[in-house]
């Protein structure tokens, strides 16, 4: 699928404007042509992706039940993940409304490429569960840059290049680099059967997959830097 160099100028723009509007998230995968075609070669590689391609299990499903998740062992993955998606007033479903919005190279895609794409997607806030790393705007970065190790996807390097470059703060910036150092040492979440992990316990699964412990960050939101923002230039009009 062919790449719009335009429109991804244009996507990014927005989110540098906005890091909070994700259909721009999208609209980039868009623009870039899709699921990666990394994570695809990997998936055609890996053994343990392949059983999954072959069952092809509902992992949206599994995380939209929130009862099942809530009756999981008190710090399972299922039950982290649970707190954070609370916490943050999120729900499994809300990625791929705005994908199907947005993404319409998704509906191009072979049936098995898009599976592969959509699983990716609606393990985004797994990997938030695993890694620490907070929703907020400065977890998000930390997370691309993991992302951007592991699957060395455009769309997580552009966005985590973005979010280094445009930081002026070097706890920040180190934090970014952490997610980075972090995803080339972890195991490949992509195949990971996520079904079967909910319910062990997330410290032995950090330790399993060479997570490491969750680093200790100040949360910086969108808000609070789109303020910052407008203070500054209040200053200097």
């Amino acid at each position: 699928m062919k790449h719009n160099p335009i429109e991804s100028i244009r996507a990014v723009a927005a989110l540098v404007k906005n890091p909070d509007d994700t259909a721009q998230v999208f609209r980039l995968v868009n623009a870039l042509g899709g699921t990666p075609t990394s994570i695809l070669r990997t998936f055609a590689t890996s053994t343990p992706a392949q059983r999954l391609l072959r069952e092809r299990p509902d992992v949206r499903a599994r995380l939209n039940d929130r009862e099942a998740l809530a009756r999981l062992p008190e710090g399972s993955l299922g039950r982290v993940y649970l707190t954070f998606m609370e916490g943050d007033r999120l729900d499994a479903g809300y990625l791929a409304e705005v994908d199907e919005g947005e993404n319409t190279n998704r509906t191009l895609e072979s049936d098995e490429d898009r599976w592969i794409g959509e699983r990716i997607r609606d393990t985004h806030d797994l990997w938030h569960a695993l890694t620490g790393y907070g929703g907020d705007l400065l977890g998000e970065s930390a997370l691309l840059a993991f992302s951007f190790a592991q699957t060395r996807g455009a769309l997580f390097g552009i966005l985590g290049a973005v979010a280094y470059l445009r930081s002026d703060d070097e706890d920040a910036r180190r934090l970014i680099l952490d997610g980075f150092a972090r995803g080339m040492v972890a195991a490949w979440l992509p195949a990971l059967p996520w079904e079967e992990l909910l319910a062990e316990p997330v410290s032995e699964l950090r330790r399993r997959y060479r997570i490491g412990e969750p680093r200790v960050y100040t949360p910086v939101t969108a808000a609070e830097m789109m303020a910052e923002r407008e203070v500054e230039a209040r200053l200097a009009s």
